[in-house]
């Protein structure tokens, strides 16, 4: 997958966002000796990963994609006939070489920007602002993709385990997807950690497959129906390219490690460069492993079971195996998803603070979570997938292009900073990554035109789109800036006001409530009015009884309303009294609140109704909330 985050920003792609939750949560980065601090927090040079640990817990985003990069091979060379499907060990083959390179090159990207290197940090610093943009927008379009992807894969596994699954595969992905919607919107922390179990389960049920399966020399059980109905063209140039191209899918995630070096120990530069050569020799074992079996096997897309489905039952057989692999793979697919919701919200935080997105998104709850990000994938993800009906084969085309414009920009961004800077053996490492960006902008051109009209469209639709919203924002707030005169030195000392505040305390009856915003009032000095609203005359002389008794020494103004309204009559009043008075007004709203969350929807949202009556009809006038918090 693509990746994220300017240097030091803390933010990461969807690999590395398996353990962000875990570097937000502990403080700040090493960025100097602050032993106290470290040591209060957890922060000590012990917390943090090992090379085995960083790739055990950065790395279940691109190994996960063995579950459906052989596949997209598979599915585009069925159409030439079933033989031609032994020609994705080849394929795999040179796939594994342009892994190779991007390996290497990422390791050139630690060492470059050992604070996260992500394609937004390289073009941003390298290329200028505009591609800056096309890698933010081409980020975006990758993380959403990417749960998108991962839960329809892990749904069509789970369904090849247990067949009842198969025509509910949609109302699976939705249900996980808002389980992890639900869980990253609470809150996680050491999420790392979390991930090292069943990423460890999945390298062993997979590489298990492969032994198994080149030991027994033959598939012990096949599985699934007929082979997939499919139109035979003829096997071409085009035709492998295009085959190439789908099954670089495969590669998503190799940068994850390049933007998570400030997660490891000391010296964090070397063991993440060790990891990221860990990962690639991993994950091209696996995929060579695999694709040796279907070359073997002639195993060809089959209704109803994914292709290592078929793999695991003919390494392990039908039995109870067969379905716990089919978990494990489903398990960690759903988890690999998760990791999107830990790096677009970081992400669209990062655009926001760069105003080319709504300042909402830099805004976090009590818990260290960007909720308006996470409903952000949430949605985007949803309307993902009730559009191609959880289908993988439908979004694979979607989601290389992604992947590989953020492989493009950021090896040709490496290539103007070796460029600029001209250090000792430059000229090597230029060639190095002109030969990645030459090779990963081959396979997106390759993508677009042989899958535009089967829904590569949408990313060329989107991806500008994107562009142009970064840049209307900007030139908004822009605009905006300029006009508050932000950032300068008022020409003007401020002026106190000349008459007193005429304070305006709506009250609804009397209580506590009605006392705490009244003594509030009075201590500010001025005028103090308390308006009421009362839809009949008994009600209004009930309260003008209570009221005298009480004398809290403000007087009490009634409102008739008729049609029992609440909100516009207070609105009205407050904006005819400070369109009579020259004197600076104020309303003071009381508002009632549950300390518990689930609680608060049970009062009446009428106060904030009429704040924003106010703010939009007197707009002179100052509204001040004054909260009362009953317990839930």
């Amino acid at each position: 997958m693509a990746d994220a985050g300017p240097a030091g920003s803390g933010a990461g792609p969807p690999g590395v966002e398996a353990g962000r939750a875990l570097v937000h949560a502990r403080g700040p980065l090493a960025g100097g000796r602050r032993p106290r601090l470290q040591r209060r927090h957890g922060e000590g040079d012990k917390s943090r990963l090992t090379s085995l640990q960083g790739l055990v817990a950065l790395s279940l985003d691109a190994l996960s994609s063995v579950a459906y990069g052989p596949e997209a091979i598979a599915l585009v060379l069925i159409t030439a006939g079933v033989p031609e499907v032994r020609r994705t060990l080849p394929i795999t083959l040179a796939i594994a070489a342009l892994l190779a390179v991007l390996v290497v090159s990422y390791r050139q990207v630690i060492a470059v920007h050992p604070d996260g290197g992500g394609s937004y940090a390289v073009a941003k610093t390298e290329m200028g602002p505009r591609m800056g943009m096309l890698a933010a927008a081409a980020l975006i379009v990758d993380y959403v993709l990417t749960v998108a992807v991962s839960l329809a894969s892990g749904a069509a596994s789970l369904a090849s385990a247990f067949p009842a699954l198969r025509p509910h595969l949609l109302p699976v992905a939705l249900a996980v997807l808002a389980v992890l919607t639900a869980v990253n919107l609470y809150g996680i922390t050491d999420s790392a950690r979390f991930l090292m179990a069943p990423t460890l389960l999945f390298i062993v049920t997979v590489l298990g497959i492969v032994a198994a399966g080149l030991i027994r020399g033959h598939p012990v059980a096949s599985v699934g129906g007929a082979v997939l109905p499919h139109a035979h063209e003829a096997l071409g140039l085009l035709l492998i390219l295009k085959a190439f191209s789908a099954g670089c899918a495969a590669l998503t995630g190799v940068e994850a490690i390049a933007n998570g070096v400030p997660m490891f120990r000391r010296p964090r530069v070397a063991r993440a460069q060790r990891t990221e050569l860990m990962l690639g020799a991993l994950l091209g074992v696996m995929l060579i492993g695999l694709a040796l079996l279907i070359r073997r096997d002639v195993l060809a897309p089959r209704e109803g079971v994914t292709l290592l489905a078929q793999l695991t039952a003919g390494a392990y057989g039908t039995g109870w195996l067969y379905r716990a692999a089919g978990i494990v793979v489903a398990v960690a697919l759903a988890l690999a998803a998760n990791t999107s919701f830990g790096g677009l919200p970081v992400l669209l935080s990062l655009l926001a603070k760069d105003r080319r997105l709504p300042h909402l998104f830099t805004l976090r709850g009590e818990r260290p979570v960007h909720r308006y990000g996470v409903l952000a994938v949430a949605l985007a993800a949803a309307l993902l997938l009730l559009a191609v009906d959880a289908r993988t084969s439908r979004l694979l085309p979607l989601f290389a292009i992604g992947v590989f414009t953020g492989f493009t920009i950021s090896q040709t961004g490496l290539v103007l900073h070796w460029a600029r800077l001209r250090p000792q053996g430059w000229t090597g490492k230029a060639l190095l990554n002109g030969a990645g960006a030459v090779l990963t902008a081959i396979a997106t051109a390759v993508l677009l035109v042989t899958k535009f009209t089967e829904g590569a469209w949408v990313v060329v639709v989107a991806v500008p789109l994107l562009m142009l919203l970064f840049a209307r924002i900007r030139r908004y707030y822009d605009r905006v800036g300029r006009e508050l005169g932000l950032g300068r030195v008022p020409s003007e000392r401020p002026e106190a006001a000349r008459a007193a505040w005429r304070v305006i305390v709506p009250v609804d009856d009397l209580g506590a409530m009605t006392g705490k915003a009244l003594g509030a009032a009075l201590s500010l000095g001025g005028d103090v009015v308390a308006v009421a609203v009362s839809s009949d005359e008994e009600h209004a002389r009930g309260l003008r009884e209570r009221w005298d008794r009480w004398d809290p020494g403000v007087r009490l103004t009634i409102l008739t309303s008729p049609r029992d309204a609440r909100v516009r009559p207070l609105v009205e009043y407050i904006a005819r009294a400070a369109a009579r008075d020259d004197r600076p007004h104020m309303a003071l709203i009381p508002i009632v609140e549950s300390t518990r969350p689930r609680y608060r929807f049970l009062y009446d949202q009428w106060s904030l109704l009429l704040v924003e009556g106010v703010r939009e009809h007197a707009p002179g006038v100052l509204v001040c909330m004054l909260p009362h918090r009953v317990p839930g």
